[in-house]
């Protein structure tokens, strides 16, 4: 069901990290001198990044400077003014069911009666229309064979508990496991996150960053998410794309994640600490994350 890397030759940010490798083709996401522009404005160009299979990547950088623009560019919902992008061998567009995508975080009405397992349902089989005859597994094992699926990924993003109850009424961090349980239910070879933590509690930030984590290295399912805040997620990667000054600067935590270029990108200071432990903490980013807490101590409304 979950397909395996293998570890190969590195990408263009100096190669896999510790717990990542190359794939079995190539690349995962690969934009090569990429530009994009909206309304006759350019919003980046010149974008080279490459993210080996099997790798967890983050796309890091201040409000406005188009990190949803990239990776809606790598999934083929916004063409390039220049330049290409590659997913998984074909062009941008072209790989449908190997990606799974979680777009930006989005509210469950608090009287939504709809089960967490049926919005993870809506993974397989979201396309359907009509109520399932109750003989249906019977007549149609691939029916049967999507129901099983459905339950062994809530199991796998730790859902079980709660994927029977109404989606309103968990928490934040609840829903965003099933969301995420969604977006795996076709056994994507790459995952693709907005801002998945966002409005996040720290603690909810903690497990679903770990989770994320897990689901790459066990599974071998690249990853590409964009972040506002890193730390949440830091010790997790093996590569960084920072985007700003209508660029992007790519490689390594260790080779990215440095004083001097966040300074330079945020064109305001920004330290980056050692813990003790060894770990990278970044302090005196500029932007907070733009929400206000919610029904739940976790989740957030938008606008």
């Amino acid at each position: 069901m979950w397909p395996t890397g293998q570890t190969g030759s590195a990408g263009q940010h100096g190669g896999a990290g510790q717990h990542g490798g190359a794939g079995q083709h190539g690349p995962a996401v690969r934009f090569d001198r990429a530009a994009v522009q909206v309304a006759g404005r350019t919003i980046w160009s010149d974008v080279s990044l490459t993210v080996d299979q099997g790798e967890f990547m983050a796309v890091l950088g201040p409000n406005g400077v188009g990190k949803s623009t990239l990776i809606r560019a790598a999934l083929g919902l916004i063409g390039l003014s220049a330049g290409s992008v590659t997913v998984l061998g074909r062009p941008a567009g072209q790989s449908g069911r190997e990606i799974g995508y979680l777009p930006q975080r989005r509210s469950f009405d608090a009287g939504l009666r709809v089960r967490g397992i049926d919005v993870v349902s809506l993974g397989s089989d979201g396309e359907r229309w009509g109520v399932p005859l109750p003989w249906g597994d019977r007549l149609f094992p691939a029916r049967r064979a999507a129901r099983n699926r459905v339950r062994e990924v809530i199991d796998l993003v730790g859902a079980t508990a709660f994927a029977g109850r109404p989606v309103g009424q968990v928490s934040g961090g609840e829903q965003q496991r099933l969301l995420i349980a969604q977006a795996l239910v076709r056994g994507p070879r790459l995952l693709v996150l907005d801002e998945p933590l966002d409005s996040l509690d720290l603690p909810s930030q903690s497990s679903i960053a770990a989770l994320i984590s897990r689901i790459c290295r066990e599974h071998q399912v690249t990853v590409m998410l964009v972040a506002h805040d890193v730390n949440p997620i830091l010790s997790y990667l093996d590569c960084v794309a920072y985007l700003a000054r209508g660029g992007a600067v790519c490689g390594t935590p260790q080779d990215v994640i440095t004083s001097e270029t966040l300074t330079a990108l945020y064109r305001t200071p920004v330290e980056v600490l050692h813990a003790s432990d060894g770990r990278l903490v970044v302090v005196g980013e500029p932007e907070p994350p733009a929400r206000h807490a919610d029904r739940h101590p976790d989740t957030a409304a938008r606008p």
